[in-house]
């Protein structure tokens, strides 16, 4: 369990009664990972939402290298030579890996620190089935996830813009 003070301190967690907020500090746990980390990959199944407490993490898509000449054949079987991209960036006070919360819970990005971080990892399995007890608490939260998503669909075509023109 991590004090429910810190995760008070977070904008994501306003609007959560202290109640709330305990059963949040009840199902997470801290993790310190160096730079390089990555949290999972993806299409991954997920069991953690995060919140980044220090340092900076990476969400990033793989797509294919064009400064490579990729052959034919790699086209048609889809060996192809893929870089990671970068869609968003993520630093102290925001969530990533949501996907946790929404069925069937696969990670649609990686994510990687880019720091030395600290982050707090929050159990979903167990945050699920507290939502499924208070329901309330479920929607609040999953409008919160709604909320990042739509930040990272705006982040994720505004990426895809500045790769299209180049």
């Amino acid at each position: 369990m991590i004090s429910p003070e810190l995760l008070r301190r977070y904008p994501f967690f306003a609007g959560l009664s202290h109640e709330e907020i305990v059963s949040m500090a009840k199902v997470g746990s801290a993790i310190h990972v160096e730079a390089g980390h990555f949290f999972f990959h993806e299409n991954d199944h997920l069991d953690n939402f995060y919140l980044v407490v220090e340092g900076a993490v990476a969400i990033v898509i793989e797509v294919p290298d064009q400064d490579v000449e990729h052959k034919l054949s790699g086209q048609l079987t889809g060996d192809l030579q893929m870089k990671d991209v970068v869609i968003s960036a993520i630093g102290p006070g925001e969530v990533f890996g949501w996907s946790a919360l929404v069925p069937p819970h696969g990670a649609t990005t990686s994510a990687k620190a880019t720091t030395p971080s600290h982050v707090i990892a929050f159990d979903c399995r167990e945050l699920l089935q507290i939502f499924e007890d208070d329901c309330r608490f479920g929607y609040l939260m999953t409008q919160k996830a709604a909320q990042i998503i739509r930040e990272r669909l705006r982040a994720m075509r505004i990426e895809s813009l500045a790769h299209a023109v180049m």
